[in-house]
């Protein structure tokens, strides 16, 4: 019999060790090294040229056939948009996100929809089928085609996608699913990652499209060893606080189209439902001349959105003032308070400053940078914006302002909202086109000073 033995891997880069290391010496990453045991292989004899019956042989580019593969619609318009326009035939999709947050949910409502037109074969191993049944029925589901496997075995459920070959095959998760021929409990990376490799193979072979949960750590990376990304075509992730009703799908990797799209939705008692128009949502309950908000017309990916931002600032009885920020970097707000205080003369030392972005609205970009100041600004001197003023700018440590990207974009979505005044930087001018927006009055700042004058006295 071969003997066991045991190695250290990282699970951040893959380096193998012989013993365990505090720190790997390869990435350089601190208490990454877990144990995994190996039991030596018998030689293989070397594979041939020929496997299942295709030529393997290097081929001339222009020689090389094109294949012509329709993508699956999965129903959801948010998912499609994601995923480049559904999901293409043979594709393994990691789906990642926090606990509770809603990926059962997600690829439940997708299969109930790729169900409709052929079979579609769900695996769980973290719930039972009766559990299943009772989120299908709060859902709504009751697609003929869905079929529910409950089960830990990946042989068991590979053995039946052959048999059945669905349009869709759903494994939840792959930390609970675990392979006969391989050692370690599941969950562990060596089972990770060969549970991993042979859905992977099984869907470049049978051409059927894969969606794999995969769990989160505490520190909000992808459990399991870093490769298994590197693995897989396409890693989504789903986010949003659970507080709040916005849940975000964003694609971190995808062979098959764009990483730069999102998809917004909204929890509701009937599962997730589309947000089409994010921006109407963000600003229903908005009260019009308030001191202290400012709107601002931000990007998550492609898709641009109008967000309230508002701004509380009261005099500290701390010898330290406080700062909070909630929807943005908190080290973003301490430099544009250092610049509101050197270039424009505002005393905020004494000044406790809060700023909340209304919705749960995770902001990132630079082009808030000016609807946050001028937000300060308002509730420092008890003065209120034009009501239907958006605001967008990058803020310089000089005090200018810097020009945003796909400023037409922000301001189409800014003017179908009803909005008509625009304080934009004065680099983006000349990308606009005065004619798309003939009621509009558009004000180009070159400086912080600029824009607090155009927004507080014109």
């Amino acid at each position: 019999m071969a003997k066991i033995k045991s190695r250290y891997v990282c699970t951040n880069c893959g380096s193998v060790s012989s013993r365990w290391l505090g720190r790997c010496p390869q990435c350089g990453e601190w208490n990454t090294m877990a144990e995994e045991t190996v039991r030596p292989e018998a030689p293989r004899q070397a594979a041939s040229l020929q496997r299942s019956g295709q030529d393997v042989r290097p081929r001339q580019l222009h020689e090389i056939a094109m294949e012509r593969m329709s993508r699956i619609g999965t129903g959801i318009g948010e998912v499609d948009r994601v995923l480049g326009g559904g999901i293409v035939p043979g594709a393994l999709i990691l789906l990642s996100g926090d606990p509770g947050i809603g990926k059962s949910t997600l690829v439940l409502q997708v299969a109930a929809a790729v169900g409709k037109d052929g079979d579609v074969l769900y695996c769980s191993g973290e719930e039972s089928a009766g559990q299943i049944k009772l989120r299908a029925d709060r859902l709504g589901v009751t697609a003929p085609g869905l079929l529910i496997q409950a089960d830990t075995s990946l042989d068991a459920v590979l053995h039946e996608a052959e048999r059945r070959r669905p349009r869709l095959l759903i494994v939840d998760s792959i930390q609970t699913v675990y392979c006969q021929e391989c050692d370690g409990a599941p969950g562990s990376m060596s089972q990770i990652r060969e549970s991993t490799g042979r859905l992977m193979n099984f869907a470049k072979q049978s051409n059927v499209p894969v969606i794999v949960i995969g769990h989160v750590t505490k520190e909000g990376t992808i459990a399991g060893p870093r490769m298994m990304e590197h693995m897989v075509d396409t890693v989504l992730y789903f986010e949003g606080d659970r507080q709040y009703q916005f849940r975000i799908l964003r694609s971190i990797k995808n062979r098959f189209g764009s990483t730069n799209e999102s998809g917004l939705f909204t929890m509701t008692e009937d599962g997730l439902s589309e947000l089409a128009n994010p921006s109407q949502l963000l600003l229903a309950e908005r009260a019009a001349q308030q001191a202290g908000s400012a709107i601002a017309a931000v990007l998550d990916g492609q898709r641009p959105m109008l967000g309230e931002i508002q701004a509380l600032t009261t005099h500290s009885v701390f010898a330290v003032p406080r700062r909070t920020a909630s929807g943005m970097d908190y080290n973003r707000l301490i430099i544009l308070l250092a610049v509101l205080e050197k270039r424009v003369g505002l005393n905020l030392s004494q000044q406790d400053v809060y700023i909340n972005v209304i919705g749960g609205l995770k902001i990132t970009e630079t082009a808030a940078d000016l609807p946050i100041s001028l937000a300060v600004v308002s509730s420092f001197r008890d003065l209120s914006l034009e009501e239907h003023t958006v605001v967008m700018g990058e803020v310089g440590l000089t005090g200018d302002i810097r020009r945003v990207s796909q400023v037409q974009r922000r301001l189409r979505e800014a003017a179908k909202m009803g909005f008509t005044r625009f304080i934009i930087p004065k680099g983006n001018l000349t990308e606009i086109k005065e004619t798309e927006f003939p009621q509009c009055r558009i004000i180009g700042v070159k400086t912080l000073r600029d824009a607090i004058t155009a927004a507080f006295t014109e």
